[in-house]
């Protein structure tokens, strides 16, 4: 790979250069679409899946198509008058609510930080050091998760060398980069240790049971507690959520890792955060944006203790 080519790679995100590249074989190859192609072929393959494919999959499958297109110097053919009609057309004949993450409530999240301090417990009191591990991780992850508001990308991508943790005090964490940092110029995050539930006092745990001093925080457990050099994949973290949710008799399916971000904008909202202050917490940078992840109906399960310390973050 040349440098060009090292540049050019690094500009677009992981996760983007995976969804277009299975999008242009899903045109070609399941579909049977040539390229370059036409705006006719384009139309044709958009009235073939609508109604099947959401409107965001269809979105993303035109984008894919569109920098295929732009990258090997052809024209455009998604930017056709033909082509936007008819994807006008399929929205407006086949509209569908799009469907959120259920929002991890509080009450939640205390019900299953309890179930893996339980699980903590007896894996230490019967020797199981790989259950102690699972325990000690999932806990950082989903009260981090929660309380800084993070993607699950963001989560896995978290170096130890760029996390600082003080007990009782807070914690400071960069990314390089994330989603809403566009130009790459990375970010600190800090979120102050609580009383309940507290993110701080999980990480530091997590750390020192699994004796880490530096690469991914969060990573991979084998069944005899051997401890992966790589960090966890982002797709690893619903499983590892809707599992942990389900042993403590919570109904998983409901959930994404999109729940613990969710789940912290509505406890904020309704704990009477102004959405400018959460907006800039979170890190988004419209208001739409926001709004699509706050859930308008009661936040049960609030504590005191909880919005105290969060507020002092603001």
């Amino acid at each position: 790979m040349t440098d060009l080519d090292r540049y050019l790679q690094a500009a677009t995100r992981d996760n983007t250069r995976r969804s277009y590249r299975a999008a242009i074989e899903h045109f070609e190859v399941s579909w049977g679409g040539f390229l370059p192609a036409t705006s006719e072929s384009v139309a044709r393959y958009l009235v073939a899946h609508a109604g099947l494919l959401s409107i965001n999959t269809l979105k993303l499958r035109l984008s894919a198509l569109a920098q295929w297109h732009n990258s090997q110097g052809f024209a455009d053919p998604t930017k056709a008058p033909v082509v936007r009609q008819v994807f006008k057309g399929i929205r407006a004949l086949h509209p569908a609510q799009e469907k959120q993450a259920e929002p991890l409530q509080l009450q939640h999240l205390e019900q299953v930080v309890a179930s893996l301090e339980q699980e903590a417990q007896t894996a230490r009191s019967e020797g199981d050091q790989p259950g102690l591990l699972r325990a000690r991780r999932d806990t950082a992850l989903i009260l981090l998760g929660f309380w800084r508001g993070f993607r699950s990308d963001e989560l896995c991508r978290l170096q130890i060398e760029h996390v600082k943790a003080v007990a009782q005090s807070g914690i400071t964490l960069y990314l390089p980069r994330s989603k809403s940092d566009r130009e790459n110029l990375g970010k600190t995050y800090q979120t102050p240790a609580l009383q309940r539930l507290c993110p701080v006092q999980a990480y530091i745990a997590w750390i020192t049971e699994a004796a880490l001093v530096r690469g991914p925080v969060f990573r991979g457990i084998d069944r005899w507690g051997h401890l992966s050099e790589e960090g966890l994949h982002a797709n690893s973290v619903i499983p590892l959520l809707r599992q942990a949710l389900e042993r403590a008799g919570i109904a998983g399916e409901l959930y994404t890792s999109h729940s613990l971000r969710r789940g912290f904008a509505t406890w904020a909202h309704q704990s009477g955060w102004d959405l400018k202050s959460l907006m800039s917490y979170v890190g988004w940078k419209d208001m739409k944006s926001a709004m699509r992840y706050v859930e308008a109906s009661p936040f049960l399960g609030m504590t005191a203790l909880a919005e105290k310390s969060i507020d002092a973050a603001k």
